[in-house]
């Protein structure tokens, strides 16, 4: 066996060869992460500022997360939903504490749980809601991410994400985000709306915030109309806007709450549905399920995750750091001809780049930031999304914004 360490260029190389090309990382290859930073083959450090987009918002490898997922794992890792296990129906009880709510369905990926919560609403649409069979429909935003199985990226409106994929499941509407009045058209024009499912914040998008009282105003004619409203909180929940949800911001208490990512911590696949006993009762044994969802390191895992938020108070420190972010990207932006202004709440921010002379220019940017020793990456050609973990300290991000904008600087 070749015990010689590879360089991050054949490291490269062997994911080049062996894997298929369904993304385009940046140029770096990490070996190991410790709180804010992670640190390549060569032991180069950088401040993470993707945080696995938003997975690791308690930090790399947060030792009491790791130390719950080693004593797990030491006792007992899978029994599938065949049997009970000591684990899950104390994870139940306290994230749905935790959250508001009187049901979970756990399951692994964010993905998973989307497609969870479109069931769920189906089924209950025709088992409660008296909708015939097969005629339910579902309202969904454009520019929407939800993931990547062939239900969601059927109203998808990226091509990237959609092209060659059909036949397209059917069943959804898609109207504009941020446009109350979409909506109610939408809602007056359609019979058969089971569901309205939304991003608070679309991450994919770049950040995008909507107007103030959109979300509040969404739930209320969701209300109105017998309509179940559906958060995706996979990326903006968990601390990561400044809430704890990123719906508190306008007391919205969603149908049903889609979760994943940080509910880890990011070391295992856990995600989950919540809702109430209403609505989550019309799944009977045999109709959903997953082998690995529920399992005992997922409950551990996430109870302790959840405890970090609390305990460490990162839902405040996000909100806090956010407010000196945007403001020092909006004093960048005020000067530059580059950056041009700058979105988010929160740790969860947008720089949108002036790409009119160079396409790439946000690309270009990003492989300077790692020369500087911060790691982002763009969405959508000319935005630049950083999202650090909660647990940066004021010191760290004062020096990443003057690392940012020495970068910028570069570039001007």
């Amino acid at each position: 066996m070749n015990t010689k360490k590879l360089t991050s260029a054949e490291l490269m190389a062997l994911e080049d060869k062996f894997g298929a090309h369904n993304y385009h990382p940046l140029p770096v290859v990490l070996e190991r992460g410790e709180g804010v930073f992670v640190y390549d083959v060569e032991g180069n450090r950088y401040y993470d500022f993707l945080s696995a987009y938003s997975a690791v918002n308690q930090g790399h490898c947060h030792q009491k997360i790791i130390r719950t997922l080693i004593e797990q794992a030491q006792k007992l890792t899978l029994t599938s939903r065949a049997f009970y296990n000591s684990k899950l129906g104390e994870y139940e009880e306290f994230v749905t504490r935790y959250f508001g709510y009187e049901k979970v369905l756990p399951m692994n990926t964010g993905a998973e749980a989307v497609e969870t919560a479109l069931k769920l609403c189906r089924k209950y649409a025709y088992e409660k809601m008296g909708i015939p069979s097969n005629q339910a429909k579902i309202i969904v935003c454009e520019n929407n991410f939800h993931g990547r199985t062939t239900t969601i990226i059927s109203f998808s409106v990226d091509p990237d994400a959609y092209t060659n994929y059909g036949p397209y499941t059917p069943g959804f509407i898609v109207i504009p985000y941020n446009d109350v009045p979409a909506l109610e058209k939408s809602i007056a024009e359609n019979q058969n709306i089971a569901g309205f499912l939304v991003e608070p914040i679309q991450g994919e998008a770049g950040a995008y915030v909507p107007d103030d009282g959109y979300l509040r105003s969404c739930y209320e004619l969701c209300r109105k109309n017998n309509i179940l409203f559906i958060a995706d909180e996979v990326q903006t929940g968990i601390g990561r806007t400044g809430k704890l949800l990123a719906c508190d911001y306008e007391n919205v208490h969603p149908d049903i709450l889609i979760l994943g990512k940080a509910l880890s911590g990011g070391v295992y696949p856990v995600s989950a549905v919540l809702s109430s006993s209403d609505i989550m009762d019309v799944f009977k044994p045999g109709q959903h399920g997953s082998t690995f969802g529920g399992n005992p390191i997922a409950a551990a895992v996430a109870i302790a995750a959840l405890q970090v938020i609390e305990e460490e108070k990162l839902t405040e420190n996000a909100a806090r750091l956010g407010e000196i972010f945007r403001s020092a990207m909006q004093q960048l932006c005020q000067k530059s001809h580059v950056a041009s202004f700058v979105r988010g709440k929160g740790l969860l921010n947008a720089l949108i780049i002036n790409n009119d002379q160079t396409k790439n220019l946000a690309w270009e940017i990003c492989l300077r930031l790692k020369e500087h020793g911060l790691l982002a990456k763009p969405t959508h050609t000319n935005i630049i999304r950083f999202a650090p973990p909660l647990v940066m300290t004021e010191s760290q991000l004062h020096e990443c914004i003057a690392i940012i904008e020495k970068t910028i600087a570069e570039f001007e």
